[in-house]
């Protein structure tokens, strides 16, 4: 099959199977996925067998932990296969029950697990050690164990807990009146496009437009975005002011010295890695300033607005990269990581872990995800652009990271954390970056590659850190017993976009407004893991280069950690050492590299 290119999307069965996942490896029919959603049903009773009863011995409590996780990966493997078959189509009807059941099914098993925990942390810890040193078996337990008990403190009497667990319900209430409001009931208005036609602004064109070379384009779908907000600004600061209070009575529930340190300690995060991102950022904004002025000067405009930082410097190269042709330039580009790497990587290319093609009801954009039980998958809506290229290489980053973990990992420790997750899909990037600049000799199409770099540098970097501020100043705020007005949290965003855009940035005041339709603030504190993820794999993927071998079996031994010891640790034994400012440092020195070499060619 050669790429779509006309503007109707085929069906999903017009689709070449070479070009499909093959979810026959999950599951060979639905009569067998059948199967086990039956046996999950039937397991689901056992566990009650185990309630109140931990205490009793480890062999207890080792049948139990069993249990647990054989139910959990079942469980996870029915809905897995549920909810990808219905992504190959979402207007397929029977996949749309099955991925209902699934659901209904993983809260049943999720309800039927959750006396595991408090009661683990009731067992005085000397009898837990006890159990470990009598049960052989339970020693591959040992880390979630202490886990477990590392955040006793902050575990409150059952009574409390359950008081805590019945607030639930409330404590999403700010995240579901913003989504309802973002998603469903906000309205734009009309603009004009580049040929003078009328089309309706939405969320999902806005950046479409804003990439504009039309400038009037770019201003027009800017203003009449957030003109939007403004006129609901009562309602997004209320949520958003609900939201944070939110954070910090559990933080105090639980206490916590602040709304952030209970935020950072299910990974076991210490504060100052948060504080030494901000402050490293800090003392190098003069290198955002000049990226700035760079756009300023490429542009040729005497005026550099908010609404003029996502048009590209560079055009987009318009030759079309066959699907073949992509997957031979990625193999290429992550041969530094080794042959066992790349004969996993093959796999994936060959044996059904991709699916490619856009088709009617398909759902958008692009993941990896899988079951314990099975190897990743991936889906793509391949384009034949350069971006797809990119795109291909970050989820089998992801994918190869779950191939890796799964292979070396119990049950147990498959679910590595977020704040790692984006780094072995960075690391594919960066390898592919430098791939490709080294071997062309095309200056225009190495102008859009470091283009390409320092835009996504900027988002993921500077921009998401500036995001995390906001959210570091406005609790702090909160905290102290200040109220958060519509007005209060515009003044702190200007503010922050003044800082971190500098003097050649005419800071629009619309843009004070942008606070109010960032989804990311109703997960607070969680936009920090994009920086530091980004930094450690820009680390990595350059000791890689450097040092050959050492630095590939270091890297290998990552992607297999799973989630077995705390993400901090997992990464210096990598060889990047968050504690330290040095990764974000040594990433900032990428990206000035990379400003000065596409200085020399656009100026």
């Amino acid at each position: 099959m050669i790429e779509n290119k006309n503007n109707k999307l085929p069906k999903r069965k017009e689709i070449e199977q070479q070009y499909k996942w093959k979810l026959e490896d999950i599951y060979a029919s639905n009569d067998e996925w059948e199967k086990d959603f039956v046996k999950v049903k039937e397991l689901i009773p056992q566990m009650a067998q185990y309630k109140d009863k931990l205490a009793d011995s480890s062999t207890t409590l080792l049948q139990a932990l069993k249990l647990s996780d054989e139910l959990s990966s079942l469980t996870e493997r029915v809905f897995v296969y549920a909810r990808m078959r219905r992504d190959e189509d979402n207007t397929n009807a029977t996949y749309q029950a099955l991925a209902d059941r699934a659901k209904s099914l993983s809260i049943e098993v999720s309800g039927a697990l959750s006396f595991i925990t408090p009661e683990i942390i009731s067992i005085p810890e000397q009898k837990l050690q006890e159990f470990l040193n009598k049960e052989p078996e339970l020693e591959v337990y040992n880390h979630y164990i202490n886990e477990i008990l590392r955040q006793k403190k902050h575990v409150l009497s059952s009574n409390e807990e359950a008081l805590l667990a019945a607030t639930g319900e409330i404590a999403g209430a700010a995240r579901d009146i913003f989504t309802m409001l973002n998603n469903a009931d906000i309205k734009f208005p009309n603009i004009k496009n580049e040929k003078d036609e009328e089309v309706e602004l939405t969320k999902g064109n806005f950046i479409h437009y804003m990439e504009s070379g039309d400038r009037r384009v770019r201003q027009d779908a800017f203003k009449a975005l957030y003109s939007s907000y403004i006129k609901q600004k009562n309602t997004l600061a209320a949520s958003l002011n609900a939201n944070v209070k939110k954070n910090i009575f559990y933080s105090r529930a639980r206490k916590y010295p602040s709304a952030l340190e209970a935020s950072l300690d299910p990974d076991n995060v210490p504060k100052s890695v948060y504080d030494n991102l901000i402050n490293t950022i800090h003392n190098h904004l003069h290198l955002m300033h000049r990226y700035v002025a760079l756009r300023k000067k490429v542009l040729q405009l005497e005026e550099l607005h908010m609404y003029d930082l996502y048009t590209p410097l560079v055009k987009e190269m318009n030759k079309h990269i066959y699907y073949k042709e992509a997957l031979e330039i990625v193999e290429k580009a992550l041969q530094p990581l080794g042959d066992d790497y790349i004969k996993a990587l093959k796999m994936g290319f060959n044996e059904g872990w991709i699916d490619v093609y856009e088709n009617e009801g398909k759902t958008g954009g692009a993941y990896s995800w899988g079951a314990y039980t099975t190897h990743p998958y991936v889906l793509l809506n391949y384009q034949g652009t350069m971006k797809d290229v990119f795109t291909l290489a970050h989820e089998m980053g992801h994918a190869l990271h779950s191939y890796y973990t799964n292979k070396h990992q119990p049950y147990i420790y498959s679910q590595y954390k977020i704040f790692v997750a984006e780094v072995a899909s960075t690391v594919n990037e960066s390898l592919l970056m430098h791939h490709l600049l080294k071997n062309t000799k095309d200056q225009n199409e190495k102008a859009y590659l470091i283009n390409h770099y320092l835009d996504e540098f900027r988002g993921t970097v500077f921009r998401q850190v500036m995001f995390a501020e906001f959210e570091k100043i406005i609790h702090e705020k909160a905290e102290n017993g200040e109220a958060l007005t519509p007005q209060l949290l515009s003044d702190i965003y200007h503010y922050l976009n003044v800082q971190y855009f500098g003097d050649q940035m005419f800071v629009d005041s619309e843009i004070d407004m942008e606070w109010s339709r960032i989804p990311h603030f109703y997960n607070s504190f969680y936009v920090y893991k994009y920086a530091t993820g980004f930094a450690a794999a820009t680390s990595l993927s350059r000791q890689i280069l450097e040092e050959g071998q050492p630095a590939v079996d270091r890297y290998i031994g990552f992607l297999s950690s799973g989630d077995s010891d705390y993400p901090i640790e997992i990464l210096r034994k990598a060889g990047v050492d968050l504690s330290t400012p040095q990764p974000i440092v040594d990433a900032l020195k990428v990206f000035e590299e990379m400003l000065d070499q596409i200085e020399k060619l656009l100026l």
